[in-house]
């Protein structure tokens, strides 16, 4: 009996015991849980995604060229030379003045200039000026200027996003005249643009003649160096951007362009030859401006502030 009394009391349920407590769980989830992160904040949103990019972008992309490529100081030379440049605040560094030099009015202008901007004053024999400029007609008067401290071309993307903006850049395709890379740094300025992408060989560079055509606008307009044209243009084209090239055969006139209105970016070719096959090849337009007075090309300083107002237009 007292076997079977065992069998009844021992414990056949395989029910476990309590349930361990919720912890507050269901009460924490009725709580709010604060403000909601911004876009780029939120893992999977697609500004999330850009913001990323970006940063990727940034960790494998070398730092600004800031200080200038390795290579000589420029060198102005000549009285009226050496005064406009000055006039126009051409960043430069050292005033050399020849010895003995007679003290017409654009010596005296030139001394005050270089006085009040802080520049270096030095005094040097002519042999010596004449060593430097390799016999050039220097009249007692040499400027040397630094290498101009190029961007990088995603510098300017990076700064137009970081603003919140849409980027407006222009990319010139085989333009040497270093007058017209200035204009276009003044067109740029003038309409709200991120600035100027040039290729690194065989085109014109931010010299001191294209700064005096910029109208000082240089100072505050960057301007990046690309070593490879088409691949650059590649890769603004991942980074959202419209290439637009400009064409006297183009398929789309420039009225016409609504890619104007967003991120793009305006390619100029030189004057005689228009785009390189690879560069035009690339674009995702390719437009014309309409010309009633029939005349065949613009020039490139020309060409790009007629498609830079468009675009200004646009975005207004």
């Amino acid at each position: 009996m007292a076997g079977n009394s065992q069998r009844r009391n021992r414990r056949t349920s395989n029910k476990k015991g309590a349930t361990v407590g919720s912890g507050g769980q269901r009460r924490r989830g009725l709580e709010g849980k604060g403000p909601t992160p911004p876009a780029s904040a939120r893992k999977g949103h697609v500004k999330n995604r850009l913001a990323n990019a970006k940063a990727k972008q940034s960790a494998r992309r070398p730092a600004p060229r800031r200080g200038g490529p390795k290579g000589p100081n420029e060198l102005v030379v000549g009285r009226n030379s050496v005064v406009e440049a000055l006039r126009e605040g051409v960043p430069a560094k050292t005033l050399y003045v020849q010895q003995y030099l007679d003290n017409d009015e654009r010596v005296r202008e030139a001394l005050q200039l270089a006085t009040d901007k802080g520049l270096n004053l030095m005094e040097a024999p002519r042999p010596e000026l004449d060593r430097m400029t390799n016999g050039l007609n220097h009249q007692g008067l040499v400027l040397s200027v630094p290498p101009y401290d190029y961007a990088h071309p995603e510098d300017l993307t990076a700064a137009a996003f970081d603003d919140g903006e849409d980027p407006l850049i222009v990319a010139l395709d085989g333009i040497t005249d270093p007058r017209n890379l200035g204009a276009v740094v003044r067109s740029v300025s003038a309409f709200g643009g991120h600035g100027v992408v040039v290729p690194e060989r065989r085109a014109a560079g931010m010299t001191a003649s294209a700064w005096k055509t910029s109208a000082g606008t240089a100072a505050r307009t960057p301007v990046a160096r690309a070593t490879n044209m088409t691949r650059m243009l590649e890769s603004y084209q991942k980074e959202g951007l419209m290439v637009v090239g400009l064409a006297a055969d183009g398929d789309v006139e420039l009225h016409e362009l609504e890619a104007l209105e967003g991120p793009v970016v305006i390619v100029v070719g030189s004057e005689g030859k228009g785009l390189s096959r690879l560069v035009g090849e690339t674009c995702d337009f390719r437009v014309r401006i309409p010309m009633p007075g029939g005349a065949e090309s613009l020039n490139a300083g020309v060409a790009a502030g007629v498609v830079l107002y468009e675009a200004a237009r646009r975005r207004a």
